[in-house]
């Protein structure tokens, strides 16, 4: 392999551990245990094969699938030749599946027929462009065939780490996704930085049980694997596989949402699986009994502020300090972070201001949105469209969205896309979406409708209209009508007057709210 006197690559990371821990377990995905020795070969493997497929640097291959060990074998692959790899929301409708496959053109598509393959299929044939390789990497498995087939030779190329590799696609906060292009050095500096934080070592075990189109999972995962760790993969969130997973392989540590782990507890309430190799912070009684619970002062209980276009978070409350004034810590080595107002000048401490941050880990832009790169990246800063504040003590507190956002499980969803899908419907004169309290997700999604005049709709008409139309989790769960929506003098919807009236609230970071109006 090629390479510079100052070479820090994700193939280089993965040559090296090709030879200082050749035997140990990289992956396991079911029966499949894959060393770090086979790791490496298949990556070669795999790149020559795309390479045979026509992808080049700066192409793209497209991964339509759930969870599994070939996603980081994509990013290594694709980080060999230059390419970009994406995975996307296998949770998404055939419609939205469709406009990824649109806008980001791939040269091959790696799909799943299992459980999504109806929408995968349906977003093809919907989807305008045309001539890339579909590849399906379950059923048949025309994807092992095809990496098995493939010269084994080393790629020998100059690789340019900051470059862009994976791309994420974000919620859709003005109507469409945007994929954030994130580098081998954002990757690897992330790393670094998580490494020490959730201190992860070469023997860590990390369940992938979190969504991989997700930086809040792919930042332990890239992690865990160039410490040399092990990763393992479930192709989703199941409570009884988890289970089974975490008590068999001797899992250390996962991504698990709060309704999960009491579905764990509820699953194993007779303890007939052995979780305590798990550490886990404390979060109720009876899940506390049954892993292995860190004191609120270690390194496996950190939180902070972040976001996809940064890769993950840029602030920890582990770099903090006892009696901190800022509910998000302090920003990471190698991060900076600062607040500023709608000039771009940098607020006093204590006034709430648009976070921005610069460093190794903020994204190379948006893939093919030129004039939002350069709003969002102006004058050497990426602007989080985020409201934060600089405590007076040093510490960062994420305020909120600078644009309304509801908070579903682990899921954002953006009033914008769901207004939009709503006014496309032939009733609909407008539309505005709030979320509403709920015990469990933390909101539940609910539209507030105008209809056109002499026009008729039942509310459950309008539920599955945007089912039909946008992933299930984002369609409103409650239709109310209204005569005409509340506007500000400035003609915006005047989501205030619609929370008070129609009870929305408990939106993350609520003093948002407070702060655009002061």
């Amino acid at each position: 392999m090629s390479g510079g006197l100052h070479e820090h690559t994700l193939p280089s990371v993965l040559e090296e551990l090709s030879r200082a821990r050749a035997n140990h377990t990289a992956y396991i995905d079911g029966a499949a245990r894959i060393t770090y020795s086979e790791a490496l070969e298949r990556a070669h493997r795999l790149a020559n094969a795309w390479r045979k497929l026509g992808v080049g640097p700066g192409d793209r291959v497209l991964w339509l699938a759930q969870n599994s060990y070939r996603i980081v074998e994509g990013v290594c692959a694709a980080s060999l030749i230059g390419a970009m790899f994406c995975p996307a929301n296998w949770r998404q409708t055939a419609e939205e599946m469709a406009f990824v496959i649109d806008d980001f053109s791939p040269k091959v598509v790696i799909w799943q027929d299992e459980e999504i393959g109806e929408a995968v299929r349906g977003a093809r044939g919907i989807a305008r462009r045309s001539g890339a390789t579909w590849i399906q990497h379950d059923g048949p498995d025309e994807y092992e065939a095809l990496l098995t087939s493939a010269d084994a030779s080393r790629v020998e190329r100059a690789i340019d780490a900051a470059g862009p590799t994976l791309v994420v696609y974000t919620a859709a906060f003005a109507g469409v996704p945007n994929g954030a292009m994130l580098s081998q050095r954002a990757i690897l500096t992330q790393s670094l930085v998580v490494q020490f934080v959730q201190h992860l070592t070469p023997g860590s075990v990390f369940l992938n049980s979190g969504p991989m189109f997700h930086v809040g999972t792919l930042m332990t995962t890239f992690a865990v694997f160039t410490q040399g760790g092990t990763n393992v993969f479930v192709r989703r969130t199941d409570a009884e596989q988890l289970c089974q997973v975490i008590h068999q392989e001797r899992c250390t540590f996962a991504f698990l949402m709060m309704k999960v782990c009491e579905d764990i507890v509820r699953l194993n309430k007779d303890g007939r699986y052995d979780l305590k190799c798990l550490t886990s912070p404390a979060f109720f009684p009876e899940w506390d009994a049954m892993v292995t619970i860190n004191p609120r002062d270690t390194r496996n209980t950190a939180y902070g502020y972040g976001q996809t276009e940064v890769n993950g978070l840029v602030t920890w409350t582990f770099y903090g300090a006892p009696g901190d004034k800022g509910v998000s810590g302090r920003s990471a080595p190698g991060t900076q972070v600062r607040i500023f107002d709608p000039d771009d000048k940098e607020v006093t401490d204590g006034q709430v201001g648009e976070i921005v941050v610069r460093g190794p880990t903020v994204m190379c832009g948006y893939w093919n949105r030129d004039e939002l790169n350069a709003e969002r990246q102006r004058n050497g800063w990426h602007h989080t469209n985020d409201l934060g504040r600089r405590e007076t003590d040093g510490s960062l507190s994420f305020v909120g969205p600078k644009t309304q956002m509801i908070k579903s499980g682990a899921e954002n969803i953006y009033p914008a896309e769901v207004e939009g899908c709503l006014r496309r419907h032939a009733a609909v004169a407008d539309a505005a979406i709030i979320g509403i309290p709920d015990p469990v997700f933390t909101q539940s999604v609910k539209a507030i409708v105008q209809l056109r005049e002499g026009s008729a709709c039942a509310p459950a008409d309008l539920i599955e209209h945007c089912r039909a139309h946008l992933a299930s989790y984002k369609k409103p769960r409650i239709v109310e009508f209204i005569d005409a929506l509340p506007r500000t003098k400035l003609g915006a919807i005047d989501y205030k007057a619609l929370d008070e009236r129609f009870g929305g609230g408990n939106y993350p970071g609520q003093a948002w709210q407070t702060a655009q109006r002061a």
